[in-house]
């Protein structure tokens, strides 16, 4: 069995993925993930949970939540970091300083954190994924396909809804999406992005990427890139009805993160994409 830490294990995802170890661990039903156990558990120096068992219910893990990253990767061969954007620079220098493989789900970092990461993917393979689904890693390509087939005559909006309590809009996951549109249009997508819409805003602007954001409830998470002419739209949607989904395809990216050669990787690359997307 390998060895795999959880940054951020309190939350969600962090909970999620501990349901999808036991999943693992229970049989071939479900393989994602297979091979990988739990042997260390990151939370904030804050946390109430620090030393007591990683799950917060269900059967014990064994493995006590503690706020040192050294001490949690000191018995494991790979990371997957669903904390808090301020937190992930730190956790990925602990994973150079131990040479361990790093999966970064966590979104909403800036600019700074990127640079840290790409610095860290120099010496260990690093994995970001905006979104760990496999559905929405297969939507980014239809979505380079269809930006190419139609051209930049056709409008594109990006539509996203999640809970009340994401903390980051847009979505890492729209955000990928504008890439792949802008990527495939040759443009960046800072230059064509449209994030706001408000009083007397005149016509839209051609070329432009635009973006609406919904926060609501307990919504899991739903994606659609609309591309739109006169006469004819075309939508490609994603939905995710459980947060297990991304928790199954984060544990499979991270088993098959381990061994590679230092590198900056995607969900593309795992999956054996043509058209391998850096997010």
């Amino acid at each position: 069995m390998t060895g795999v830490t959880i940054f951020g294990v309190t939350g969600r995802m962090g909970q999620s993925l501990i349901r999808a170890l036991r999943e693992s661990a229970a049989g071939p039903a479900a393989s994602d993930g297979d091979g990988l156990q739990l042997s260390g558990a990151v939370a904030s120096a804050q946390s109430n949970h620090l030393g007591k068992d990683a799950a917060l219910d269900g059967a014990p893990t064994g493995v006590q939540v503690v706020a040192d990253p050294h001490e949690a990767l000191s018995r494991s061969a790979v990371a997957v970091d669903f904390s808090l954007a301020d937190c992930v620079a730190e956790n990925a220098a602990a994973c150079v300083a131990l040479r361990v493989p790093l999966l970064v789900g966590a979104t909403g970092f800036d600019t700074t954190v990127r640079a840290a990461l790409e610095a860290a993917a120099t010496t260990i393979p690093v994995l970001i994924a905006p979104n760990t689904s496999v559905g929405v890693s297969v939507m980014l390509e239809l979505v380079r396909s269809a930006t190419v087939a139609l051209g930049s005559q056709y409008d594109v909006e990006i539509g996203e809804a999640h809970h009340r309590l994401k903390r980051d809009a847009p979505s890492g996951t729209a955000l990928a999406l504008g890439e792949a549109v802008a990527g495939a249009r040759g443009q960046r997508l800072a230059d064509v992005a449209v994030y706001q819409r408000h009083g007397h805003t005149g016509v839209r602007v051609p070329g432009s990427v635009g973006f609406s954001v919904r926060r609501a409830g307990d919504i899991v998470g739903e994606h659609t890139v609309t591309f739109a002419i006169g006469g004819e739209q075309l939508d490609i949607t994603h939905r995710a009805t459980d947060r297990m989904t991304f928790a199954r395809g984060a544990l499979r990216a991270a088993a098959w993160l381990k061994g590679k050669p230092a590198g900056l990787y995607a969900m593309s690359d795992m999956l054996g994409l043509a058209n391998t997307h850096r997010q």
